[in-house]
């Protein structure tokens, strides 16, 4: 069923279409937005793999492991087992990288020119990142965007995963409690997106938690977010940044495997932290600037939907005056953003990635230790 939300057009369009005789035989499912690829995904195998057949029909490839003309050759085959092929197929910055790669492209345009009919290609290209707004994106990412639609455009439909909105992202939670008899107070939804970062994948996991605590009186009020997510959840993160400005490493990376520990996701659920890492280093960069003393001079300085939880004002004040400089607290924003390039990049170990993050950050800056760069992977 369609949201009818702007963050969800892409996505929905493809839904219906997938349902619907106008199927295409190919698509490019462009971004990095794992909560949209997986409502895709999860459609596709409703609509096109269903559970009796799903062992016989279902592909999940990858370039880097397996050749496109493999790929290809597997597509064009019918299967004795099922009326219908999905082949998912991940790495696709494989087809762009050094040489021209005629020959792949070429077997592309030849295999689109005759599909199977009873074949469906996805490509996977989650190594972009698209913004809300397509004006921010990187200009790697929309030179490697250009790309693939001059390659790809021509056959397959292109459905972009960009981040959602926080307007949408509310009002998804708020409508998704209504249709499940339960009514999730605006206050309550804002605090919820605005604490997570509108990291849709988060949302929609706390959110389930949310309704399971209020089972029984079917509203989530601003109360049960603060007792459920943020006391949680950010008050673990306020003492981890409390070690980080103390420079206690011992203390910082006990924190963070806590903090890892007490996630869902563990690992997974890296990214979220790191956004929230990023947010709480600019929160008490603009404390810092301002030269905010008190609590009551807080909300003046940071404006609505980037303030932190009450019980946390006064000791991220006193965290931000352990900072010498401005310079200290761009640096621990830098290198937060390093460690996301890192982590989006699908390293061997994410760990040893939070675990070097966490050391940096927690030693005393050396002179000319750290190179600065103007491309990041997430908007500082």
């Amino acid at each position: 069923m369609p949201t009818s939300l702007r963050s969800f057009a892409s996505t929905d369009r493809f839904i219906e279409e997938i349902a619907s005789p106008s199927l295409r035989p190919g698509y490019v499912l462009i971004g990095d937005e794992i909560f949209l690829y997986d409502r895709c995904r999860k459609a596709v195998l409703s609509t096109l793999a269903p559970a009796e057949t799903r062992d016989f029909c279902l592909h999940d490839l990858d370039l880097a492991e397996t050749s496109i003309f493999e790929i290809l050759d597997r597509a064009q085959t019918p299967s004795l087992m099922a009326p219908f092929q999905v082949l998912f197929v991940r790495g696709l910055k494989a087809l762009y990288g050094r040489g021209s790669k005629k020959e792949e492209f070429a077997a592309i345009d030849a295999y689109f020119r005759s599909p199977n009919p009873s074949a469906l290609i996805l490509f996977v290209a989650d190594h972009l990142r698209i913004p809300t707004d397509l004006r921010k994106m990187d200009y790697q990412d929309k030179e490697r965007y250009e790309k693939i639609r001059e390659t790809l455009g021509d056959w397959c439909g292109f459905v972009e995963l960009a981040r959602v909105e926080d307007t949408d992202a509310i009002k998804w939670v708020t409508t998704t409690a209504e249709s499940r008899s339960v009514k999730f107070d605006p206050d309550a939804a804002r605090e919820l997106v605005d604490a997570l970062g509108a990291d849709m994948m988060l949302i929609a996991s706390e959110f389930e938690k949310l309704l399971l605590y209020v089972e029984g009186k079917s509203r989530v009020t601003l109360g049960d977010v603060e007792t459920m997510v943020l006391a949680a959840k950010q008050r673990s993160l306020y003492e981890l940044t409390d070690a980080i400005s103390a420079k206690d490493r011992p203390r910082a990376l006990l924190l963070l495997h806590g903090l890892l520990n007490a996630s869902d996701g563990g690992e997974d659920a890296a990214i979220g932290h790191l956004y929230m890492l990023a947010r709480t280093f600019r929160q008490m960069l603009i404390i810092s600037e301002k030269n905010v003393r008190d609590s009551r001079a807080i909300w003046q300085a940071l404006w609505q939907g980037f303030r932190m939880p009450p019980f946390a004002a006064e000791d991220l004040i006193k965290q931000a005056r352990r900072y010498k400089s401005r310079r200290d607290l761009t640096r621990a924003i830098r290198l937060v953003a390093r460690a996301d390039l890192e982590l989006r990049s699908s390293p061997a170990n994410k760990l040893l990635v939070l675990e070097r993050l966490i050391l940096d950050l927690s030693t005393e800056p050396k002179a000319n230790t750290y190179e600065p760069s103007h491309q990041f992977a997430m908007e500082l």
